[in-house]
């Protein structure tokens, strides 16, 4: 299903009851829909809520951006710490999550994110605090440069081109997982099939680069989260490489009487492993808000 959202369009798919408390799921740099696993969907359903997941701008089903503009050339002058263009940063990324929730009809929302799905969410409760019922940041960092930044092995993993051959597409996948996802509990049969799944429904890797460049221009968003009020979990993987630790450490510093979920020997993804947990503190942080 697709939904006119702030100015484009963003496909979506939804599962569980419409009267039950709304659950957005917003996903990472690159990741469509698909990274969400249906039975993890599910189960969160089976807890009460109505789970909605959609592909960001720029990847998936999703409206594509025409830049024109170098964005490889773009990125590379951020890290110098020049001034350039963007099409688009994570402000306009919250706003369309916010236009897809619009169309649903749906006034307060429980807002899960997870990396640069973390950021939006973080974004959309700056913007409208007034719609969140709860918000959980997973795998996610602030925008402030002193924490959350990747290893050298990682950085090396997220800046290397995507094989436009459907087979290397999914073997790059599985040995960047290998490495993001650390070596306890990484799940590299449902790494390969997102990968598949994903190349079969868009491969589009300029989308990335623009979305790469989107959390590169934002600001931080510190100030905005120490602002807020309302129920929060932080969760994150004290192995994660991509985006360290630190980052959800401060994330949780900046929400007021926020939790903080160390996950031990979790990287960067949501394996099998770890959902009953998971999904054990989201239900409760919704308990608690409706109390």
């Amino acid at each position: 299903m697709r939904a006119p959202a702030n100015g484009i369009e963003l496909e979506y798919e939804t599962f569980g009851d419409p009267q039950d408390p709304p659950l957005l799921l917003v996903m990472g740099l690159g990741a469509q829909l698909v990274w969400w696993h249906p039975e993890l969907c599910h189960s969160l359903v089976d807890r009460g809520f109505y789970v909605i997941r959609f592909d960001n701008r720029d990847v998936g089903l999703s409206t594509k951006v025409d830049t024109h503009i170098d964005v490889l050339a773009a990125v590379a002058g951020v890290l110098q710490g020049e001034q350039v263009e963007a099409p688009y940063d994570l402000t306009d990324m919250a706003a369309d999550a916010w236009g897809l929730c619009d169309h649903l009809g749906l006034d307060r929302v429980h807002l899960f994110g997870g990396s640069l799905g973390g950021m939006i969410v973080q974004q959309m409760a700056i913007d409208r605090p007034d719609r969140v019922a709860t918000l959980t940041s997973f795998m996610s960092t602030t925008g402030d440069p002193d924490v959350g930044q990747p290893t050298p092995e990682a950085l090396a993993v997220l800046l290397e081109p995507s094989p436009a051959d459907r087979d290397l597409f999914v073997a790059k996948a599985v040995e960047s997982g290998k490495v993001l996802n650390g070596p306890e509990h990484c799940d590299l049969d449902w790494i390969a099939e997102r990968a598949a799944l994903s190349f079969d429904r868009c491969f589009h890797p300029d989308g990335v680069a623009n979305q790469l460049l989107a959390i590169l221009v934002s600001p931080s968003r510190s100030a905005g989260l120490r602002r807020l009020d309302l129920p929060s979990l932080v969760i994150h993987g004290d192995a994660d490489p991509l985006i360290t630790i630190s980052g959800g450490e401060r994330t949780a510093e900046c929400l007021q009487g926020s939790e903080f979920l160390r996950l031990d020997g979790m990287g960067h993804d949501l394996p099998r492993y770890f959902w009953a947990t998971v999904i054990h503190h989201v239900v409760s942080l919704a308990a608690r808000a409706a109390a």
